[in-house]
Formats: C-alpha cells, sequence, structure tokens
C-alpha cells in the first residue's frame, strides 16, 4: 500500500524547475499538501479523493495523473510503491483565471512603502495571470488608466478616522456587484468595518505584515487606548480569516504566539523583487558617476524609513566606531521619516558630515542605480522586520547585504552569504561586520551571484504564484 511516508519516501524528480516544490511538499504531512494546491486524483479514468488514495492498492506500474491547484498536470507512474514525478512542459495546462478581491492600503506609485509595494506588484501579477482582481483600499487613485486591475477608492486618507471608517464601510457595500472566489486582505483596520460584508463560503486569506499595536507602541505611541483599539481590531479581524500568510518563519512565530493562530493556518512566502527593474545593468562606476558619488570611496547604501526600529542612529555611531581605520567610508541614506532631524544632528556631533548624507525620497528609477553605486547594503534593524525587502533588491540587483540578526532577514541571507549577518543587533556586531568586510577578512559574494541568487528564489512572478494557490486553495 502506498501510505503517505512510502510515497514521499521514494518521490524521485525529473525536473529541477519542480524540485523546490516538491520537496517543500515532502516535508509537509499530506493535509497540508493538500492545502497549498492538490485537488484530486485521477487514475485510470477515474477520479479520488486524496484520502481514498492514500488507502488504494495500486499494482505494478499503474498510470495516474496528479492534478494541482495551478492547473498544471503532473503524470506519476506506481512501481511497488515507488512513485516518479514526470514534469513535462507539454502536460501543463493554463490556470482557470479566478475573480480575487483585495483590500490593500494605497497605491504605491502614489503612496510609498512596504505594503502598498508588495500589494501593487501582487495584484498586478495575479492579473497578468488573467485573473479578475478589484483592490479595494484609502487613497487610491481614480484616474488610473492602462493598468489591468480594478481599483475601488472606499475612503479619502485624510478624513478623521471614524469618518474614514465609515466611508470604507458605505462605499465598500455600494460598489458589491458579483461574489469573488477568494478575499485577499492586507491591512486589519480597513478590513474591520466590511468583515460582516464579506461573502460566506469564499475563502478569506490574510497577509499578516506585522503586529501593527506593537510596532506603533515601538515607535512611542504610549496611549493605552489606543494599542488596546489597536489590538482588537486585529484580533476582531484575524477571527474572521481562514488562512494567513507571513513573510517570514519570525512573523510565523509572531503570529501564532501573540494571536493565537494555529500553525495550520499559516503559510511562510517570501516576498518577491521584480526582477526587471531591480537588476544588474550598471558597473559600479557608471552608477557612481550617475548619482554623483565618488568613485574610489567605500560607499554603504540604505534604503529606510526614518524610524526608530530600522537602528540608523546605531549604525550611525558604528560608522564612527570603524572610521579610524576607514576613514574615506560613505554612508548613503535613502527615506525620510520623523527622524530625520535628530538623525542629521547625531551626524554633526559624531563628525561624520564627510561621511554621511541623507538623499531623502530616492525616485524610483534611481533607487537600483544606488543599489549598484553601493559596494554593501546595509539593514540595521532592530526589531519588526518581518521580511527585508531591501535586501533582495539589492541582491537582485548584484550588490551583497550585511543585516542585523532580526526578524526574517536572516532567513533570506543564512542560504547564500551567512557571513554577512552580524552577531547581533548591537553597534559593536554592526562595526565590527562592516570592517571585517571593508578590510577583507570576509568574502563578499559577487554581483552575478548575487542576481542568480535573487532571480532564483525571489522573482516575483514565482512568489505571486505561491500566493496565488493559498489564496485559493
Amino acid at each position: 500500500m502506498i501510505n503517505r511516508f512510502t510515497l514521499f519516501d521514494h518521490l524521485v524528480i525529473n525536473n529541477g524547475q519542480w524540485r523546490s516544490r516538491i520537496v517543500s511538499i515532502i516535508r509537509k504531512n499530506w493535509t497540508f499538501s493538500r492545502k497549498i494546491g492538490v485537488n484530486k486524483l485521477k487514475l485510470d479514468g477515474l477520479n479520488f479523493s486524496t484520502d481514498k488514495f492514500l488507502n488504494t492498492k495500486k499494482s505494478k506500474n499503474t498510470n495516474f495523473t496528479l492534478i494541482l491547484g495551478l492547473g498544471l498536470k503532473e503524470n506519476f507512474i506506481s512501481n511497488t510503491g515507488a512513485v516518479k514525478v514526470i514534469c513535462n512542459e507539454k502536460n501543463y495546462t493554463s490556470v482557470k483565471p479566478a475573480s480575487i478581491l483585495c483590500l490593500g492600503l494605497g497605491w504605491f506609485p502614489k503612496t510609498p512603502g512596504g505594503l502598498e509595494r508588495y500589494v501593487y506588484e501582487l495584484t498586478l501579477r495575479l492579473a497578468k495571470n488573467k485573473d479578475q482582481v478589484e483592490l479595494c483600499g484609502v487613497g487610491l487613485p481614480e484616474d488610473e488608466t492602462n493598468i489591468p486591475i480594478t481599483m475601488t477608492n472606499l475612503a479619502a486618507p485624510d478624513t478623521s478616522i471614524l469618518q474614514r471608517l465609515w466611508m470604507v464601510r458605505n462605499n465598500f457595500k455600494k460598489t458589491r456587484i458579483k461574489k469573488p472566489d477568494a478575499v485577499n486582505l492586507h491591512f486589519a483596520l480597513y478590513s474591520l468595518p466590511i468583515l460582516d460584508l464579506l461573502p460566506k463560503n469564499v475563502p478569506i486569506t490574510f497577509n499578516f505584515h506585522g503586529p501593527w499595536a506593537s510596532e506603533s507602541q515601538q515607535e512611542g505611541v504610549d496611549n493605552i487606548t489606543a494599542l488596546l483599539k489597536k489590538s482588537f481590531v486585529e484580533q476582531r479581524t484575524y477571527r474572521r480569516c481562514d488562512r494567513f500568510i507571513v513573510l517570514s518563519k519570525a512573523f510565523g512565530n509572531i503570529l501564532h504566539q501573540q494571536y493565537q493562530i494555529p500553525w495550520e493556518k499559516i503559510f511562510v512566502i517570501p516576498g518577491g523583487v521584480d526582477i526587471n527593474h531591480f537588476k544588474s545593468d550598471l558597473s559600479i562606476q557608471e552608477a557612481r558617476i550617475k548619482l554623483g558619488w565618488s568613485i574610489e570611496r567605500p560607499t554603504l547604501f540604505t534604503s529606510r524609513r526614518l524610524v526608530h526600529r530600522v537602528g540608523l542612529d546605531k549604525l550611525l555611531i558604528a560608522i564612527a566606531q570603524i572610521k579610524p581605520k576607514i576613514p574615506d567610508i560613505y554612508l548613503a541614506i535613502a527615506g525620510k521619516g520623523p527622524l530625520q532631524t535628530s538623525l542629521q544632528q547625531q551626524v554633526k556631533e559624531l563628525g561624520l558630515e564627510d561621511n554621511v548624507k541623507f538623499l531623502g525620497f530616492l525616485p524610483e528609477e534611481l533607487l537600483p542605480v544606488a543599489y549598484q553605486a553601493a559596494d554593501l547594503t546595509i539593514m540595521p534593524s532592530q526589531s519588526f522586520e518581518g521580511f527585508g525587502l531591501a535586501i533582495v533588491e539589492s541582491l537582485a540587483c548584484g550588490t551583497p547585504v550585511i543585516c542585523t540578526p532580526v526578524g526574517g532577514m536572516p532567513e533570506i541571507l543564512e542560504p547564500f552569504s551567512p557571513d554577512l549577518i552580524a552577531e547581533s543587533s548591537e553597534i559593536t556586531a554592526i562595526a565590527q561586520k562592516l570592517e571585517q568586510v571593508f578590510l577583507g577578512e570576509i568574502v563578499k559574494p559577487s554581483q552575478q551571484e548575487c542576481r542568480e541568487y535573487a532571480v532564483n528564489n525571489f522573482d516575483w512572478d514565482k512568489i505571486a504564484q505561491q500566493v496565488r494557490d493559498v489564496i485559493l486553495a
């Protein structure tokens, strides 16, 4: 008999493209693998449920087909308990389009941010798959043309919070036309007013981008009432959801431990990068000339919102500590935020005016150039770094990254360049790692190696398909 254990133990893979997918299935039990895409089995023209399949005796060389949720067919041959996977492009069928309702925050080109960029990239790729995608949000443009998704602006972002939530609910209710195949939520606050309006018997997936209440507390919000309200909003929203997507195991742990979400409802899918936008098409000299940076100086780059949790204050002290050994070190900081004035004052106090430059908001078209102009990208985060999108952006541009061992960032670098993960998030550890790299004590991965790792593991086209599998499971 082929049971769930002998099936996985004897799985042979003939197609490298699907190796990671099949291996990930092997590592889980059959129930989990069904959730990520297995719909039904077809044996000699007859349909079988997965449970019946696991308890059916097979004769030698019985042929059957496993039909995945992706709409991709893979032929299997049973040979006295050994299962062989034969993947052939000719066997693949087209993916059936679906109707997907997404609720996000703003629209990325208009309101830059990690969550906004994620939703932007995801919805465009779902639409590329011919899915009918409706994105609801606050402050969405109503005159956007030449985009393959439907955008429904539910409220203006500059209204009071109570008025905004009322508008979200009222406008969502008025604009409902048909029942979607799946619902994908990304922000608890704007999800709460519409929870009871969402159609029954339609799977609801929540993309957990971080603990909203805890992050607010980290950034100095000490109003207990406000924190309790945010926690209530999160808990109430999550209770309505069927499954959750997190960008890292670190955030999966937070979702499980702080919000008591069972692990069987949590799916870890990393963030993605647009490999056609973030690419290594310039030499480091060409990139620096384009930005007006010095060609000779050892250069660090970081693109961050200027808030406490990203650790820029500690990075500046680390730069001051290694300056005696690396006097020409140069740090370029892109981004805006409430700490800009205090950080600029800190630069003066540390005597780093010639070593640090605040670039402010960097236009999207120049961000890949800045990554390519740097010797290293630095991510000195102190808390709540669920993934570290800037890491994969930098790698896609061919530039290696140093990070602190915080949140999901080590999960990105551990398989590729573990030597570039600092021992801790403390100043001394950041300074030590920078010094080791710039003095040649640690070998950096090459531009080509960085690019290949990003393309093979974080291409948005592949990531979006994984997210789609979960949303429509």
